[in-house]
């Protein structure tokens, strides 16, 4: 995939707002989140202050986003963001196992509910990770835990079971997952990530679990994580009123930035980040 101009995480209002902007300001537009776009506002049974659309309904503002992405010809990417590096004059996005590449980008995630487990940060890297596809190769013949937020986390888990020695799956859903025979499912509560100087065990509210590795398969990864050397607070991304973090050409807007936690202030979000990213490429290149 050729290197885009504006690269933006997360298919909720603010990416969506984003993504028709920079489309808008002629920039070539990279959108990576859900093709349903946002879950949680498709379940909205009424949105009552959205400018010129009183009392609409959630799935119906969705359904009017998809139209407009689809009539710029916007498409979205169906893949796993895991990590995001600053590597000069572009943004390396590791993306479901391979590198995308943009000028600029956008941080439309949403926000991460929830603390880490302990130990998490701690062993980032040292046997915690949150890419199947990227990690496996290292745990062959190893027994590994995953915690599972969803149904692609199940899907991550069978591939990890085709790698790997063993694979003990914790749900964190209340759904009942659907794995292969070959995934142990452990009904227990995740509590803490044990090791010194890498992963020995995972702690649970039944008991202890001596593991290699622990995959944690969210849907979304605390922006500190997500972004080496990203200024953040309360788990929250810190910018300016024009939508810029603290790293040269990436931008945060919505529910990543802080409360309030509402559709109207997300949209506008976007638009400013968007502005905000077009003029920093239009700047880039009067000055060479």
């Amino acid at each position: 995939m050729e290197r885009v101009d504006i690269a933006i995480i997360g298919t909720g209002p603010a990416g969506v707002s984003a993504a028709i902007t920079a489309k808008v300001r002629n920039k070539s537009v990279l959108l990576i989140g859900s093709r349903e776009l946002s879950e949680k506002m498709s379940k909205a049974h009424q949105i009552l202050n959205y400018p010129g659309l009183p009392e609409v309904s959630g799935a119906d503002l969705v359904a009017g986003y998809k139209k407009q992405l689809a009539g710029l010809g916007i498409e979205v990417t169906e893949k796993r963001v895991n990590a995001v590096y600053a590597m000069g004059d572009y943004f390396g996005i590791q993306a479901s196992g391979e590198i995308l590449e943009a000028s600029t980008v956008i941080l439309a995630a949403g926000i991460v509910m929830g603390k880490p487990f302990p130990g998490e940060n701690k062993l980032l890297g040292s046997g915690v990770s949150y890419c199947a596809t990227c990690d496996a190769q290292f745990f062959r013949g190893k027994e590994v835990a995953v915690i599972g937020y969803g149904r692609e986390a199940e899907q991550e888990a069978d591939y990890l079971a085709e790698i790997v020695g063993k694979v003990h799956y914790f749900p964190m859903g209340k759904e009942e997952p659907q794995l292969s025979d070959a995934v142990e499912v452990v009904h227990e509560r995740p509590k803490a990530i044990t090791g010194t100087q890498t992963v020995s065990a995972l702690e649970t509210d039944a008991g202890s679990h001596p593991v290699d590795g622990v995959f944690i398969l969210r849907d979304a990864i605390a922006p500190s994580q997500l972004v080496p050397g990203l200024a953040t607070e309360e788990n929250h991304v810190k910018v300016n009123l024009q939508m810029e973090t603290n790293l040269p050409g990436l931008f945060a807007c919505g529910d990543i930035t802080g409360k309030p936690y509402q559709y109207i202030k997300a949209a506008g979000q976007g638009n400013v980040a968007a502005l905000s990213a077009a003029e920093y490429l239009d700047k880039k290149k009067r000055e060479i």
